[in-house]
């Protein structure tokens, strides 16, 4: 592993961060909110409790971040299928704009990965999926515990 490993994993986490709030701002909605929507986008319709769990929102801020959706058309409340007491949220359109926000990054992301061989892509896009996996374990165990100790990235 690179000496400076752990800078460049940094480095990379915060452009990741920085595109995201960029973003959002692109089209109008906060960072919290965009995240919110790409997470209906891409799990389906959720309960609010849901949504607040998977964003770690309080179940306040949540309600507020749901208000501001709806109101900005991107999101509605239907009865769920299953159990009409309950209220679903599910995105109001399909996705387009949050997708077009994307095209940006897509594009330059698309021009890099087409310099790797078809074997490097399997290995970065199983990287990409198990990753996914870790940040949410990870993720758990911040909002469980608070700090999670000391990094292993540059051991």
């Amino acid at each position: 592993m690179p000496a400076n490993a752990h800078e460049v994993y940094r480095r990379y986490l915060s452009a990741v961060v920085l595109h995201g709030q960029a973003s959002a701002s692109a089209i109008g909605l906060g960072a919290s909110d965009l995240y919110a929507m790409n997470l209906l986008a891409l799990g389906g319709a959720m309960t609010s409790g849901e949504l607040a769990r998977r964003t770690g929102l309080t179940t306040g801020a949540t309600t507020r971040l749901i208000d501001r959706l709806e109101r900005a058309g991107h999101l509605r409340r239907v009865p769920d299928p299953t159990d009409r007491r309950r209220i679903m949220l599910e995105p109001a359109a399909p996705a387009t704009n949050l997708d077009g926000v994307h095209d940006p990054a897509r594009r330059e992301i698309g021009e890099l990965l087409a310099s790797y061989s078809p074997e490097q892509l399997t290995t970065l896009f199983d990287y990409f999926t198990r990753a996914t996996d870790a940040y949410h374990r990870a993720t758990t165990e911040l909002r469980d515990h608070g700090t999670a100790g000391q990094s292993t990235v540059d051991s």
